[in-house]
């Protein structure tokens, strides 16, 4: 019988151990380069679904290196703990006129993380994220929290450079942005290759999130650009500015979905 397998995703066998991605609570701890954005509004219905929301032409660029555990066993054996990631957040309008945010676009170098995320409605593919992290030495390679410290971050797919952004930390106290600042609706649909002309249906989903802590954030100014891609559609945001930017740490555990 099925439930005599414990595996919680693929490969399914009778102990579970070799599953991609095991059971939640999922705790996650890492270290954050934010970028808010402006862009562009007149493509919203190419990004976002009309029965979800419009575009309100606000966002933010999160480029993260993050740590993930599930019982700590992950955290002595770091290649499965570990992965960086790029996630594009968009604001958007619902139709009763609230706002939250919506995840278009995500790229992340780890599998484990791929498939939660797409679990959780996050549409993660396989991308390369280089950001520099701030070290606590007054040194010259240790990028301090401190006014005048440099950072960057690029993000590649597919062996071609996506998005390239740099920061100079203004020594103030920075914001919250993106899905640091409010909930973030997830899309979750597969199909199903038994009706293959067929497209799943969408189901609108929030993270079930407990146990949310940050860092302070410190403030900086950015630059952000996203260069021509053959495949990847971030261009249908439009030009993106930059409207603020902060870098810091940050922690979550989740434990499920929520329906919208």
């Amino acid at each position: 019988m099925n439930h005599l397998f414990e595996s919680f995703t693929a490969p399914f066998t009778k102990s579970g151990r070799s599953a991609i991605v095991p059971s939640p609570p999922w705790h996650y701890a890492g270290w954050l380069m934010n970028i808010a954005i402006s862009c562009d509004t007149s493509n919203s219905a190419a990004v976002v679904h009309p029965e979800l929301g419009n575009l309100t032409g606000k966002g933010c660029i999160h480029f993260a290196d993050w740590q993930a555990t599930t019982d700590g066993h992950e955290l002595v054996d770091p290649v499965y703990a570990q992965y960086r990631e790029t996630i594009v957040i968009v604001e958007i309008e619902r139709p009763d006129g609230k706002l939250y945010n919506y995840c278009p676009f995500i790229w992340v170098d780890q599998d484990i993380s791929l498939i939660r995320g797409q679990l959780q409605g996050w549409p993660k593919k396989f991308g390369s994220t280089h950001l520099t992290r701030s070290l606590p030495l007054e040194h010259a390679a240790a990028a301090p929290l401190k006014a005048g410290s440099r950072m960057g971050a690029t993000l590649a797919v597919k062996d071609r450079r996506l998005i390239e952004a740099s920061l100079k930390l203004t020594g103030k106290p920075g914001h919250p942005y993106g899905f640091l600042a409010n909930k973030t609706i997830g899309a979750i649909g597969w199909p199903d290759l038994t009706q293959p002309a067929k497209y799943p249906k969408l189901n609108w989903v929030l993270p079930n999130i407990q146990d949310k802590m940050t860092s302070d954030w410190h403030d900086a100014e950015a630059t952000i650009n996203v260069l021509p891609h053959p495949v990847e559609e971030i261009s249908l945001l439009g030009e993106l500015k930059p409207e603020g930017a902060s870098v810091g740490w940050a922690g979550i555990s989740v434990v499920g979905t929520l329906p919208l």
